[in-house]
């Protein structure tokens, strides 16, 4: 995958992509990442990219010239996803980053100030995302942010072939306690069904313990998750009235 980023300020992802997952898929040649900085494609001698609003307001708003031919002299004739971080974009969950990570190229392009010229949204970008609702000062953030969760689901970018898929969220739920050494730590004892060597009910322990807790934290969830017949009536037992998703395991 080839994930190009365009910012006022691409000296901000070094520290995070090189660290950790992320710089040992760069290492792998799993995931190449590429930084641009914007005032680079502006025309004028201060390499300005902002100016004020038409109409007045406070604030200002990213030129469209600089952003356009950024985005154009690397894209070249590659149709890939230009997205654009936006607080009015759709928000990010994992069924997006699952959809993202299929891409083999990805586009970022951080929004600073007010925002950027409405013609970029019309005209140049395919998508907005927006990690949540609260405001950030630019879009470097929230463009970090999906990148370390896209590439985790890259294969090989984990050390287990599993561990993306057994991630919160990854299956609709939230993951259960996990433990590990010592055995007891301040009289606190790990759970015996732990220990117990039977893959099958450790298993099964695990996925009740992913049950009660999604139930007790993001009950909302519950409603797009998977789950059996037996599992929607132990949710029902418990207290849960909220909707369930169509289940193909139904009988």
């Amino acid at each position: 995958m080839r994930i190009d980023i365009f910012s006022i300020f691409p000296e901000m992802f070094s520290g995070p992509f090189g660290a950790s997952i992320i710089k040992r898929a760069i290492e792998r040649g799993l995931v190449e990442i590429h930084t641009h900085n914007i005032r680079d494609w502006a025309t004028d001698k201060h390499q300005m990219t902002d100016d004020t609003p038409y109409g007045g307001g406070g604030g200002m708003i990213m030129k469209p010239e600089p952003i356009f031919a950024a985005v154009e002299a690397i894209r070249g004739d590659d149709p890939c996803p230009v997205i654009l971080l936006s607080p009015q974009g759709r928000v990010l969950d994992q069924q997006v980053v699952a959809e993202l990570a299929a891409h083999e190229r990805l586009m970022f392009v951080c929004g600073r100030y007010e925002g950027v010229d409405e013609r970029v949204r019309q005209h140049l970008v395919t998508d907005e995302i927006s990690i949540g609702d609260y405001v950030l000062s630019g879009g470097e953030l929230a463009a970090m942010v999906i990148v370390d969760a896209v590439v985790r689901l890259l294969p090989g970018a984990l050390g287990h072939e599993l561990a993306a898929a057994e991630d919160s969220h990854a299956t609709a739920l939230l993951e259960g306690p996990h433990y590990t050494r010592p055995l007891v730590f301040r009289g606190w004892e790990v759970p015996a069904i732990l220990r117990s060597g039977h893959h099958a009910q450790v298993a099964a322990w695990r996925r009740r313990q992913s049950l009660q807790r999604t139930l007790e934290r993001r009950p909302d969830l519950l409603a797009t998750a998977s789950l059996s017949a037996e599992e929607r009536a132990w949710l029902r037992s418990q207290g849960y009235t909220g909707p369930f998703a169509h289940d193909s395991n139904d009988t």
